[in-house]
């Protein structure tokens, strides 16, 4: 798949291609205003996830901003001045449970490549991957108690609790105070500190590469093993959960490759299937 825009109205503030490889990237493309995000970007967002649903060939999602001040620096403030309804808080609301429940539930492994600030809205897209790595002058908040003075919908408290603890999520929030990437890493809000943006691409790269020579039905697995724990806990107490997962794997033609591999000396040729 080349190249493409999913949806016109973001044609050049969301940019989405694969390579030859597998990966398949998101770039937040506003570099003007820190990539913050319109509505168009997000349901962008979810037009890219759509688009690799139905590409087979793709194995991993690597999401970035434009630009080295920023991954991005939440919601356009500019989209909120016509709210005036309870339907426009709620909606908007839904609307984000959306955009971010669909990236949480791609099939391929995300990673969200950070440079400079990540803030709000952007840092819900960071929470919403599996994998993050920082450079050095990346920071990360919600400030919104001294800025707008609205607040996180259930689905985002609970991911971000689930990623660092409720505790640190109120401090966050209640103080409105940013993170530098150090403690970010210290508290687990991101897995990898780098030097700067040259060595943030080399890295995601390497990563990038190295997940997509990877089993993707047991990544997959693993992926929806985990946002099952995390949306119901009350599954770890029922009778054989996740059979369905497990039966995914190993009746698969790629774990009899993986075998059959495994006891030939040589690297498996995975299909996904």
């Amino acid at each position: 798949m080349d190249a493409q825009t999913p949806t016109a109205a973001a044609a050049d503030e969301l940019l989405f291609s694969t390579d030859e490889g597998g990966i398949a990237r998101i770039v937040l493309n506003r570099p003007q205003a820190r990539n913050a995000l319109t509505f168009a970007m997000y349901q962008g967002l979810i037009a890219s996830c759509e688009a690799i649903a139905a590409d087979p060939s793709v194995k991993v999602l690597v999401i970035t901003g434009a630009g080295e001040k920023a991954f991005a620096a939440g919601t356009d403030i500019a989209q909120f001045r016509s709210f005036q309804t309870p339907e426009d808080a709620l909606g908007y609301e839904r609307f984000m449970d959306k955009v971010l429940g669909t990236l949480e539930r791609v099939r391929v492994p995300t990673v969200a490549a950070i440079a400079g600030a990540c803030t709000g809205g952007g840092a819900a897209i960071a929470a919403a991957c599996d994998l993050r790595i920082a450079t050095q002058d990346a920071r990360f908040g919600f400030p919104i108690a001294r800025t707008l003075g609205n607040c996180l919908s259930l689905g985002n408290l609970k991911r971000l609790s689930n990623l660092v603890g409720p505790a640190r999520v109120k401090d966050m929030i209640f103080t409105a105070r940013l993170l530098g990437a150090e403690e970010a890493l210290a508290i687990g809000l991101v897995g990898e500190v780098v030097e700067d943006l040259a060595a943030l691409t080399a890295r995601v790269d390497a990563l990038a590469t190295l997940l997509a020579g990877h089993a993707p039905l047991t990544m997959q697995a693993t992926k929806e093993g985990l946002r099952r724990l995390s949306e119901d806990p009350a599954v770890e107490g029922e009778s054989h959960p996740g059979d369905d997962l497990i039966l995914q794997c190993y009746m698969s033609e790629d774990f009899r490759e993986g075998m059959e591999a495994f006891l030939a000396k040589r690297p498996p040729r995975w299909q996904g299937r």
